[in-house]
């Protein structure tokens, strides 16, 4: 099996986890996120290394640590946000200011949260346009639209309809990849067919004494019969 077969096979499996773990209340959600986004990792870099194209790998390694960040980040937000109620509930008076610290602690870290959550999605929309010009399928590009746009969306909620709907696209788009042998090799180097090389056409020459035009191996004018210096 070459390199990119079995990338896709990885890639289609990792996608499916994603897209399972993306759904409210299902069983070991957490165990098949992380074992979507490992087989996700490792199918792309090695449609990286099959079209020697390192920044596919990059931009999807950076992403995934910028998801973990942000992660972290909203953990830490929803710790302190806890913190501060309860230091308030415990002693109001008292409490009051050092609960007020922990809430503005609370909105910091779910700021910083965000933006990492969208820096992440930019990264993984660069991957599957270079995955969508590679392959020709324009099911990544939508996913990355979808994954990015969801992302900035995420703060009404909407988003994470738009990031399941993204993974969808993009599992699609792992199944419909053609096998090497079916790609053309435009298809394969740049992911579109390149333009016909223009025709050369031959040069126009003119008669130096009368300025008629003359054909390129004519050592006589037509027009004023003189004789013609050679091209």
């Amino acid at each position: 099996m070459s390199t990119i077969e079995s990338s896709k096979t990885m890639a289609m499996v990792g996608s499916i986890l994603l897209i399972i773990g993306g759904i409210p209340f299902a069983p070991y959600v957490g165990i098949l996120s992380l074992v979507g986004v490992i087989l996700l990792l490792m199918a792309i870099k090695g449609f990286s290394q099959s079209y020697q194209d390192p920044a596919m790998y990059d931009n999807a390694l950076k992403g995934f640590i910028y998801y973990i960040i942000a992660a972290i980040a909203v953990a830490i937000a929803f710790g302190l946000l806890w913190a501060g109620i309860a230091t308030i509930s415990a002693t109001f008076f008292l409490g009051l200011g050092i609960g007020i610290v922990f809430i503005i602690g609370f909105l910091v870290a779910l700021v910083v949260g965000f933006i990492f959550y969208v820096m992440a999605a930019k990264r993984l929309r660069t991957t599957l346009n270079s995955l969508a010009q590679r392959t020709g399928e324009k099911s990544f590009e939508t996913a990355g639209t979808l994954l990015y746009y969801g992302a900035i969306l995420t703060i009404v909620l909407i988003g994470g309809l738009l990031i399941f709907i993204a993974w969808i696209f993009a599992t699609i788009g792992f199944f419909q990849m053609k096998s090497p042998g079916q790609q053309s090799p435009s298809q394969q180097q740049y992911g579109y067919t390149p333009p016909p090389p223009p025709t050369a056409q031959a040069a126009t020459r003119f008669c130096p004494n009368c300025g008629a035009p003359v054909q390129p191996e004519a050592t006589f004018c037509p027009n004023c019969g003189k004789q013609l210096p050679p091209p």
